[in-house]
């Protein structure tokens, strides 16, 4: 990082500093209930790992174009994309690959089997309640995949009282949103129906350069549809019933080669959730949960001929039991099914797989002490059995003042792409084996401070990723062109800090991320992270109108692996401003990049220019 970055932005620096001295998280935030951390019920003042939560009034504010996007500006990891909001994004959690991080709607799985991770573009934004994001391993407890974390979306659910919710947007690119939602109950039943459109003409996605082959000089825009309806029945006191279904569609222009400029190259999403779950309360110190869930990501472009298809199913049963005063004991049994149709799949391009997993986790709260511990046990159809374990601890030092600490491993299971592939292993050729799960070790420490309106944490972490999958060169495969290979070491380590205070009537929030995420081979940096990322958030009530302002930086990055192309830091600054009308009405003006700070994340793709977004929200009252 050269000096001319910081100097550049001492003020931003200034800010973040101040943000990370206090907090305006009021107590009744730490007393919000979560679940991600322990796949139980928790306060967030007891979680003792990582864990931020974004709640729907964030969302609302924000208006941020994507989950993605929203990730980045409260500073919960690194974003890279090919163009615009509905173009191929990648989240990178703590430095770990995209494919690293967890996704789960409502507890659904969310994934691809072709690239691995989740397709963040195909993710819905309008439905979501709250966002909860858990850094840090956590196969122990959700099994595959969560080497870096777990992001983990709660769509919204209606309440006892009816209630609707309407919005229209317009802004500058010619972009454009409708959603709307009623929620109520009747009866025993509650219900959630929302439904939202949008779409943008867009911007160039590509940038000319050298080389370019794909670059065209036209604006690659994109339309979506998204709808939902969750219904839940209370049977009794002691047991209830949902269901969800969840659908998302996405048609967005892409640039896919300068020889065919006339061309409309287009990408075409599908992601789909349902799920079904019974809650039983079968005494005060016994739950149980029992759900079946099932995903599907549906990826096609044309003219050019590819698709790829995965569904993944899930049946678990997950539950908890206190064994006294400040013990308890939570329990899961799951199988996952995997299924892709892809046409490069050596099976009659379809491929299929299964994973069953038990695990069981002690909670121990005593005084000033916590203790959490997790084991796990999977047992994968494709390359057999995997024990994963975590072990975390809090003490209270000092009244408001807690050190904590965890050790743990992880892994993540080949996709059937990676596997199934002519790319993959060459299964017939003597000595030649399947590939191997990827494997991560963590360590981390770190300090949480809470006190009245004030709350401060540091943590530090170092994860080593073994076993990882790269694409390498010609061998036991039956390609000419290379092979997946379990070949590579990561390095992920750094200190996050996260904090906010109140300044006589400004909240502010804050972050910053100092980390180092190499190449354990060579030391190399991986592509695409950089070394330093900082946010800061701020907002204040003046009578009717609330004023908000962000900004988002990050430092410069490499875009390969050999670190000979270099992607230029940046900092960027998001403006938003509401006024309530009336009770039942607000107006919002969002203002993102507002000094249209060009920068690329992926080499070769341009990023959104300044954005504008004027929106009319009406809340009926019944």
């Amino acid at each position: 990082m050269s000096p001319s970055f910081f100097a550049a932005r001492r003020p931003l620096l200034a800010l973040s500093v101040l943000a990370l001295a206090a907090s305006a998280h009021a107590q009744n935030k730490l007393d919000t209930v979560v679940t991600t951390a322990t796949r139980t019920p928790q306060k967030l003042s007891e979680v003792l790992a990582d864990l931020t939560v974004i709640t729907r009034a964030d969302i609302e504010r924000q208006a941020a174009a994507s989950v993605a996007d929203l990730l980045r500006n409260n500073g919960c990891a690194e974003v890279t994309r090919t163009g615009g909001a509905a173009s191929t994004t990648s989240v990178f959690l703590r430095g770990a690959d995209n494919r690293h991080t967890l996704v789960l709607i409502d507890g659904v799985k969310v994934d691809s089997q072709s690239t691995g991770g989740a397709s963040w573009q195909g993710l819905p934004l309008s439905q979501i309640e709250r966002i909860e994001v858990l850094k840090g391993p956590a196969s122990a407890i959700y099994g595959s995949d969560a080497v870096g974390g777990v992001v983990q979306i709660f769509t919204r659910k209606g309440g006892s009282r009816t209630s609707a919710d309407f919005g229209v947007s317009a802004g500058n690119l010619g972009a454009y949103k409708a959603d709307g939602g009623v929620f109520g109950s009747t009866g025993i039943f509650d219900y959630a129906v929302t439904a939202a459109i949008e779409g943008s003409d867009g911007f160039n996605a590509t940038v000319d350069y050298p080389g370019s082959f794909s670059y065209v000089p036209d604006r690659d825009g994109f339309r979506k549809r998204q709808a939902m309806v969750r219904v839940g029945a209370q049977l009794s006191a002691e047991h209830r019933a949902e269901a969800l279904v969840m659908r998302t569609h996405t048609v967005a222009q892409y640039d896919g080669s300068k020889s065919r400029p006339l061309v409309d190259d287009l990408t075409r999403q599908d992601a789909d959730v349902a799920r079904l779950a019974w809650t039983a309360q079968w005494t005060p110190d016994l739950q149980t949960q029992l759900s079946f869930g099932e995903s599907r990501d549906r990826y096609e472009t044309t003219p050019s001929p590819y698709l790829t298809d995965t569904r993944v199913r899930n049946l678990a049963l997950t539950g908890f039991y206190k064994l006294s005063a400040g013990q308890q004991l939570n329990f899961t049994a799951e199988r996952i099914e995997d299924k892709l149709e892809n046409s490069g799949l050596v099976t009659a391009g379809v491929g299929t797989r299964h994973r069953d997993g038990m695990g069981l986790g002690y909670l121990l709260s005593a005084g000033a002490f916590d203790l959490q511990a997790h084991a796990r046990h999977d047992r994968d159809s494709e390359f057999g059995d995997v024990n994963t374990g975590t072990l975390l601890a809090g003490f209270a030092v000092a009244p408001g003042l807690r050190l904590v600490g965890s050790i743990g491993n992880a892994f993540r299971a080949p996709t059937i792409y990676q596997q199934g592939t002519v790319y993959g292993p060459d299964l017939s050729k003597p000595g030649v084996t399947p590939l191997g799960a990827e494997r991560g070790r963590n360590m981390e420490a770190g300090l949480k401070w809470a006190s009245g309106d004030h709350e401060l944490s540091v943590t530090a972490y170092r994860n080593r990723i073994s076993n990882l999958i790269i694409f390498g060169a010609a061998g036991n495969c039956n390609s000419s062109f290379g092979c997946y290979q379990n070949v590579s070491k990561a390095r992920l380590q750094g200190v996050s800090f996260a904090g906010a205070t109140k300044v006589a009537n400004v909240n502010l929030r804050g972050t910053l991320d100092v980390q180092k995420h190499t190449d354990a081979a060579n030391g190399l940096l991986l592509a695409r992270r950089a070394k330093r990322l900082a946010s800061v958030n701020a907002d204040t009530a003046l009578g009717a109108w609330t004023l908000g302002a962000g900004v988002t930086a990050s430092g410069a990055r490499f875009d390969n692996a050999a670190n000979t192309r270099k992607l230029g830091g940046y900092a960027l600054v998001n403006l938003n401003a509401q006024v309530a009308v009336s009770r039942e009405v607000k107006l919002q003006l969002n203002l993102d990049n507002a000094f249209s700070r060009k920068y690329q994340t992926a080499y070769g793709y341009a990023s959104a220019p300044m954005t504008v977004l004027a929106s009319l929200r009406w809340t009926p009252r019944f």
